[in-house]
């Protein structure tokens, strides 16, 4: 079982910045694929980025690339999103998400955190 908690959401004014972390818990993050997703108000749960299954390459939704950045801290178990330029249809609740390396679906993931908010004023 892995325990993922986000953390790092806030408000901030478009154009600014902002770095979310997420902890995992229970298995090494080495041996898990590690995603970011993102769901506003009233809209579906989209994707946002994510490692590759070797979790060496990364992959961003086409509005994020340029923005956001996915990246790792094997020591701290955590992953992390850096989001540059923000803009207020960035505000959402960004979701951790994870599976193990071991599943060959791109699509499912077994674990997730329970959210930070992101909010972006104008």
């Amino acid at each position: 079982q892995v325990q993922l908690v986000e953390s790092g959401g806030g408000l901030v004014q478009a154009g600014g910045s902002l770095r979310l972390s997420c902890a995992a818990s229970g298995r090494t993050i080495n041996n898990i694929v590690m995603s970011w997703f993102r769901q506003a108000p009233g809209k579906e749960r989209e994707f946002v980025a994510r490692f590759g299954r070797r979790n060496i390459n990364t992959y961003y939704a086409d509005s994020m690339k340029g923005r956001f950045t996915i990246s790792r801290d094997n020591a701290k178990n955590t992953v992390y999103l850096q989001m540059n330029s923000l803009k207020p249809e960035d505000t959402a609740v960004y979701f951790c998400a994870a599976r193990g390396i071991e599943v060959l679906s791109l699509t499912q993931w077994d674990y997730w955190g329970q959210g930070t908010q992101v909010t972006v004023s104008s």
